[in-house]
């Protein structure tokens, strides 16, 4: 896991209908719940299902976000989708000290050698977990967990009541894929 001092940017890289937005304002939402500073925000252009789309979030534990643009120098970005990487430049921005984390079925080693990156990954197969856990490919609430396992930008208890609140009767699903989604993260080391 990294350690973020500060101010932490993320930037998410979905595709329509996955959930990167949703995931942002709820990881937004937990940041708020412990009493950090949050935002979080789409940029929109012509989505539609299956376009690439991207989210961002900040959380400064301290003081209060003044900055509105789009995060363009990440300390976490993360990817919910494997096929985002010969199509995007997702590791555009990344801060030397920051981290990707990956819907993948790859090792981080080979994903860092994709990327050309010697930030660390994070890799999990977030697609299985949300097929097993959730009887549909929509990824976001496994990619939290996993976000949190590489990071530890929130607590997971800090998700539970926004993810109550956003999904009513299929929360208890999505706080286990998220579980899940943690426990079977793997975290990879800073190359070389």
């Amino acid at each position: 896991m990294i350690q973020f001092d500060g101010l932490v940017e993320i930037r998410w890289h979905g595709r329509g209908g996955q959930g990167a937005v949703t995931s942002a304002e709820l990881v937004a939402q937990a940041a708020i719940n412990e009493d950090k500073y949050a935002q979080a925000f789409p940029a929109f252009g012509a989505e539609r299902r299956g376009a690439p789309v991207l989210a961002f979030d900040r959380i400064d534990p301290d003081k209060p976000i003044r900055i509105r643009a789009e995060v363009d120098q990440p300390d976490i970005v993360i990817v919910l989708d494997a096929g985002l990487l010969k199509v995007v430049n997702v590791a555009s921005g990344l801060k030397d000290r920051g981290m990707m984390v990956v819907n993948t079925t790859e090792t981080t080693a080979a994903i860092q050698k994709q990327l050309g990156i010697k930030q660390a990954v994070a890799t999990v197969d977030a697609t299985r977990i949300a097929r097993d856990v959730l009887g549909v490919p929509i990824v976001n609430t496994s990619m939290i967990g996993a976000l949190l396992r590489a990071s530890g930008v929130v607590a997971m208890d800090s998700l539970t009541e926004p993810l109550q609140e956003r999904f009513g009767r299929l929360a208890e699903r999505n706080i286990k894929a998220m579980k899940l989604a943690y426990d079977k993260t793997v975290l990879g080391e800073i190359s070389k």
